[in-house]
């Protein structure tokens, strides 16, 4: 009997272990994926710069687009499991101020989106000024609240 129980005391500990582990790797794939998807914005938002000096407006869209699409990800990736860990440069203000962080990814998508219907129309200083009112000022409002300076 004693025998037993051992072997079923090992078999509940090992089982724990693996879902420990299983959720830890989750936890990582969740920073490890927002991570990717803020860096990616960041390469979009100086692309367009770069696009909007060339007078390239179909490749200012299609990076504006990118940008949010993933701003609309963003949002499902700060779950409570998610706070330390990996790097992460997320700041506690995020689940602090969950409403107000949730409400700023969402007006940061929608800025975009704009950006993106009003980017046909404009050139030159127009563009780059929407750009720097609609988008780098939305990155920039993120960053000061809830990211940790570097």
């Amino acid at each position: 009997m004693r025998i037993i129980l051992q072997i079923l005391l090992s078999s509940i500990l090992a089982s724990l272990f693996f879902v420990f582990i299983g959720l830890a790797d989750d936890h990582g794939k969740i920073i490890k994926e927002r991570k990717s998807l803020f860096k990616q914005n960041y390469s979009h938002a100086k692309k367009m710069s770069a696009e909007i000096a060339k007078g390239n407006n179909d490749k200012v869209i299609e990076l504006s687009e990118k940008m949010s699409a993933n701003y609309d990800k963003l949002i499902d990736l700060f779950p409570e499991n998610s706070k330390t860990g990996y790097d992460t440069e997320a700041l506690p203000t995020i689940w602090l101020q969950k409403d107000e962080f949730n409400a700023l990814m969402i007006e940061t998508s929608d800025k975009v989106k704009k950006f993106t219907q009003i980017a046909a129309s404009l050139t030159g200083d127009e563009l780059k000024e929407a750009q720097k009112n609609l988008i780098w000022s939305s990155c920039k409002a993120c960053h000061d609240k809830f990211r940790m300076p570097h």
